[in-house]
């Protein structure tokens, strides 16, 4: 059945969905636009539902998807509806409500020789988002989020994910306990520091390597720089004072690629 007001009980629960306090009660968060929508159907996500613009009608390149999604719903809706429950100036004419399937460090523990980029408290959403995609480029084994970075479940980080969410396991959890898991199973965590005398360049990322990066400000905090078992620097050449941190995790996750890939 159709939703045409925003009013309307369900149409209120989706809206919710805005705030993390909802989305951690309900354990579902919203996608928006065709191309999430794509790529959560591609990938198996949980879909409870996917809302579209009833004037508009499902979207051509979601038209042939409808069979994909399980047991989700395809509900019509009207453009109030869809700019109710939805987080951008311009709504694109439909979004989804997913689920939450939280990965476990069991995961990323049982990759032989695991390429893992683990967040310290990167709070912006958009840099979360941007290393998970990085991550998922470079071929990662995982993405570990520590607890006081963005929540990877806000609008902004999905968005910036461009999908990627949906293709590797995102971890979330404390990481002075997870990461000395990590270190009895063999792995080695790696930071950057403007202090280190080692060059990602120089570094072998062929074993089980984990790169630990920290906050936007702040770097990485001090309790986890204890577990950290190799400092490097990325050399730069000009006159800027460091990378943003996701520019930094790029950097990293792509030289690891270049060695494991191409030697």
């Amino acid at each position: 059945m159709d939703i045409l007001s925003p009013q309307n009980p369900r149409a209120k629960e989706w809206a919710q969905l805005l705030e993390k306090k909802h989305r951690d009660k309900q354990q579902k968060y919203i996608i928006e636009g065709i191309h999430l929508v794509q790529e959560a159907l591609r990938s198996g996500a949980d879909i409870e539902c996917v809302a579209f613009d009833v004037e508009q009608g499902i979207p051509g390149e979601l038209s042939n998807m409808t069979d994909i999604g399980g047991e989700a719903q395809w509900i019509g809706v009207s453009a109030a509806v869809i700019a109710k429950c939805t987080d951008t100036k311009t709504p694109q004419p439909v979004f989804a409500v997913v689920r939450k399937q939280k990965a476990a460090i069991g995961e990323l523990l049982a990759q032989k020789n695991s390429l893992v980029i683990v967040l310290d408290g990167v709070q912006d959403p958009g840099n979360v988002g941007t290393i998970i995609r990085t991550a998922d480029a470079a071929g990662a084994d995982g993405v570990l989020v520590g607890r006081g970075s963005a929540d990877i479940y806000n609008p902004k980080t999905i968005r910036s994910t461009m999908g990627s969410i949906f293709h590797l396991p995102v971890v979330e959890g404390d990481l002075l306990e997870l990461l000395p898991q990590a270190k009895e199973s063999g792995v080695r965590i790696v930071s950057t520091s403007l202090q280190a005398t080692s060059t990602c360049y120089g570094y072998d990322f062929t074993g089980p390597s984990w790169l630990l990066v920290g906050n936007e400000a702040k770097g990485v905090s001090p309790e986890a720089q204890q577990l950290v078992d190799d400092s490097l620097i990325i050399p730069m050449k000009g006159r800027a004072e460091s990378l943003n941190v996701a520019m930094a995790s790029t950097v990293m996750l792509f030289e690891a690629m270049r060695q494991r890939e191409f030697g």
